[in-house]
């Protein structure tokens, strides 16, 4: 008799999502003239960089050609795109990280949710209130928790990030072995300061635990004084691993292309507490269950690096960053709270008592402007909403007269 993981039976429905499109879809059989303007979902927007869409297409070019096609390609990426990433993202940001720590992929989503395969169920496991969902929902899958109740699954260590700590959250009271970290933060749009992932990186030395450190949207960040990578901090190699993606720098939701950091040094521990070094386990994950992203796709991530491509990726950045502040000033103007928006292109709004999908509601029904409810980013995020920059700027000065008309 073949038997399922009951695992997959704890996880709760995906309502947030299912939820907004129901509500969205009745919102416009019930307003067929109304324009609806989506800032709730973090997909970007805008085209391909120029020298990203051209690199690509240079590469399909050699793949039409008997004397240039390539097939299988390695694994773990090509060294072109490794090296590159391995220069521009880290050692020139004065960050010690090797090509061949260097793991590409077909996205961050992929890997923040397959590397906990490599860890044994009974490991101890804290993640962020609110969070991205796959961090926990893998876990769950794995069997690392108990049943739901209350908002939340017995057996993870949920690390409050309220107003009170400033969304950046606390040393867990005890010890856990894998920590999730996000910054710039999905959803709240947060950013950690170096003293404060300092205090982390500490503390993952004194408990002999390891930190996934989801890097996703570092190319927001316009403050010299904040940290891109956690390698930046010292100490940081022994027990971290970092995940980045081409996804929201340069727009490759839609063409997948990413990246995971291993270093050497990094390691867990057997059930003899003797230290296993992660890189070679995770490289055999990787070479097992992964065949690589296509070569036009790894030649138009290479291309990001170019002087033409960071010169493109800053002004969509930017772009993107303008609809924030633009978002930020009139939520701000209208006497609501928020974090996010500078560094971030996510805008966390306090709804002022209202319950989320109370604001979500008021939002779509007086306004047509649909956002994210903070509720299904967890227990944390209630009386709260998601505002999403990445739109057209045309699109976020209409959304925001709308609110201000209906709320001011």
């Amino acid at each position: 008799m073949i038997t399922i993981n009951e695992h997959y039976l704890k996880l709760q429905a995906s309502y947030l999502f299912s939820d907004i499109a129901k509500r969205v879809d009745t919102y416009q059989e019930n307003n067929p003239d109304k324009d609806i303007i989506r800032l709730g979902i973090g997909d970007v927007t805008r085209a391909l960089p120029e020298a990203c869409i051209k690199a690509m297409q240079a590469g399909v070019a050699e793949m039409a050609e008997d004397s240039s096609f390539r097939g299988y390609g390695p694994e773990q990426g090509y060294d072109f795109l490794r090296e590159a990433i391995a220069k521009h993202d880290f050692i020139d940001q004065g960050a010690e990280v090797s090509a061949d720590e260097i793991f590409v992929s077909d996205g961050a989503k992929c890997d923040t949710g397959n590397i906990q395969e490599l860890f044994t169920t009974d490991i101890k496991v804290a993640l962020p209130d609110p969070v991205y969902p796959v961090y926990l929902d893998t876990n769950v899958m794995a069997g690392r928790t108990g049943s739901f109740a209350d908002g939340r699954y017995q057996g993870i260590t949920y690390l409050d990030c309220v107003k009170e700590n400033n969304f950046v959250p606390d040393l867990p009271k005890e010890p856990v072995d894998l920590i999730y970290l996000c910054f710039p933060n999905n959803p709240t749009g947060t950013t950690a300061t170096k003293d404060e992932l300092k205090t982390w990186v500490d503390y993952a030395h004194r408990n002999k635990a390891l930190i996934l450190f989801d890097a996703a949207y570092e190319a927001f960040i316009r403050n010299p004084d904040l940290p891109k990578s956690i390698f930046e901090i010292e100490g940081a190699r022994e027990v971290a691993i970092e995940f980045r993606s081409f996804s929201k720098n340069a727009g490759f939701t839609g063409t997948r292309c990413a990246y995971t950091v291993v270093p050497k040094e990094c390691v867990a521990y057997d059930s003899k507490g003797n230290k296993q070094h992660i890189h070679p386990l995770w490289n055999r994950r990787h070479c097992t269950k992964f065949n690589g992203v296509s070569y036009p796709i790894q030649k138009a991530a290479a291309a990001a690096y170019s002087p033409e491509g960071k010169k493109q990726i800053r002004e969509l950045t930017d772009y993107y960053l303008r609809n924030a502040h633009h978002i930020k000033e009139a939520i701000t103007a209208l006497g609501f709270s928020s974090v996010g928006g500078d560094d971030s292109p996510y805008i966390w709004i306090d709804g002022q008592g209202r319950d989320s999908w109370e604001f979500f509601d008021l939002l779509l029904d007086k306004t047509g402007v649909v956002c994210t409810p903070g509720a299904g980013f967890g227990k944390c995020g209630q009386g709260y909403i998601r505002l999403s920059a990445f739109n057209s700027y045309e699109n976020v000065v209409q959304a925001m007269d709308r609110i201000k008309t209906e709320l001011g």
